[in-house]
C-alpha cells in the first residue's frame, strides 16, 4: 500500500511543480493568433482587427478604450489604448505595459512583429486569464489593483524622435497626470521584445533601481538569473513619459533579437523566433515582482 501511496506522489509531482509555472505556453499560443492578423500599423486594416481582438478578447473585465488623436508627421492619427483593471484589496496599482501596433514605416513588408509588440501582447492576455480567475465571483486581488495597458503607437510614424514615438504612452500619462490618477500608480512594468527563444533581457537604465533589483530579485528565486541582466544599456520605450512623471517603472526589454540583433524590424521577426518557455520566465517573474511589490 505505501509503495502505491509513494508511486503516485512520484507520478503527481511533476504536475503539482507545473502547475507553479506561469502558462507560457498559452501566452504563446495568444501571441500567435495576434501575429496572425499580420502587419498592424496605425491607419491600416490589420490595426483595425488587432482592435477588435483586444476588444473582443476582453470583453467582460473592465475595459477601458482611451481613444485619442495623435498629431504626426503623416497628419492627425486616429490611436487606441486599451486598459484593463482587475481591482485589488489595497489603494492604489500595479500597471503592467505593452504596446500592440507595428511599425508604420514597414508597412511595405509583411512585418508582424511577432515579438516586437504580439509576445508581449499574448503575455499580458495570460497575466489577464491568471488574474480573471483570481478575481472570480467578486473577490479582489491580495494587494495592489492590476492594471493591463496595451499602448497604441510605439513605433515611429517617420523617424524615431521625442516627439514621433511612444504616441500612446506619452498621451496616457499626460491623462493620468491631469486627473490624479498617477498617484495611485505604486509602480508602471513595461515589457517589449521578450519573447525571443534567446532571452536576452538587459538592465535598462533609465528604470528605476529598487523596480530592478525586485526583478532581480524575482529572477533569482526561480534560477533564472542568466536571462536578466547580463548587459546594460539606456532604452527610449514607453516607460519613459511615466518615469519622467516620477512613477517607479521599468522597462523589461531584450534588444538582443538574433545574431547582431538582425531580426529586430525585419520581415524575420516571425513565431518561429518566438518560445513558450521565454514566455513562462518573464511571466514567473513578473508574477512574483508583482508579489515582492505588494510586500513593500
Amino acid at each position: 500500500m505505501s509503495r502505491l501511496i509513494l508511486s503516485a506522489l512520484i507520478l503527481l509531482a511533476p504536475f503539482t511543480a507545473s502547475a507553479q509555472h506561469f502558462d507560457g505556453a498559452k501566452a504563446y499560443e495568444y501571441a500567435r493568433e495576434f501575429a496572425a492578423i499580420g502587419p498592424r500599423w496605425p491607419t491600416g486594416p490589420g490595426h483595425v482587427t488587432a482592435e477588435q481582438f483586444l476588444r473582443s478578447h476582453f470583453q467582460h473585465d473592465a475595459c477601458e478604450e482611451d481613444a485619442f488623436t495623435a498629431d504626426t508627421p503623416i497628419g492627425a492619427v486616429p490611436m487606441r489604448n486599451f486598459i484593463v483593471r482587475f481591482p485589488g484589496s489595497k489603494p492604489g496599482a500595479i500597471v503592467l505595459g505593452t504596446h500592440y501596433e507595428t511599425n508604420y514605416p514597414l508597412r511595405t513588408i509583411n512585418f508582424v512583429g511577432a515579438n516586437d509588440g504580439a509576445s508581449t501582447t499574448g503575455l499580458l492576455m495570460a497575466i489577464a486569464d491568471r488574474l480573471r480567475m483570481e478575481t472570480a465571483h467578486g473577490k479582489k486581488l491580495e494587494g495592489y489593483s492590476i492594471w493591463l495597458v496595451f499602448f497604441d503607437g510605439e513605433e515611429a510614424i517617420q523617424s524615431w524622435s521625442d516627439t514621433d514615438s511612444t504616441y500612446g504612452s506619452r498621451h496616457l500619462a499626460a491623462r493620468w497626470g491631469r486627473d490624479g490618477t498617477l498617484g495611485k500608480v505604486k509602480a508602471f512594468i513595461l515589457t517589449d521584445m521578450i519573447g525571443d527563444k534567446d532571452l536576452d533581457i538587459q538592465r535598462e537604465t533609465n528604470s528605476t533601481p529598487w523596480l530592478t533589483a525586485l526583478v532581480g530579485q524575482a529572477a533569482k528565486k526561480f534560477g533564472d538569473e542568466r536571462y536578466f541582466f547580463q548587459k546594460e544599456m539606456a532604452v527610449e520605450d514607453d516607460h519613459l513619459p511615466f518615469v519622467r512623471r516620477g512613477v517607479p517603472s521599468i522597462d523589461i526589454i531584450d534588444l538582443d533579437y538574433g545574431p547582431n540583433n538582425s531580426y529586430h524590424h525585419t520581415a524575420q521577426d516571425t513565431m518561429d523566433k518566438v518560445s513558450a518557455h521565454s514566455l513562462t520566465i518573464d511571466g514567473d517573474v513578473i508574477m512574483e515582482t508583482i508579489r515582492l511589490i505588494d510586500q513593500r
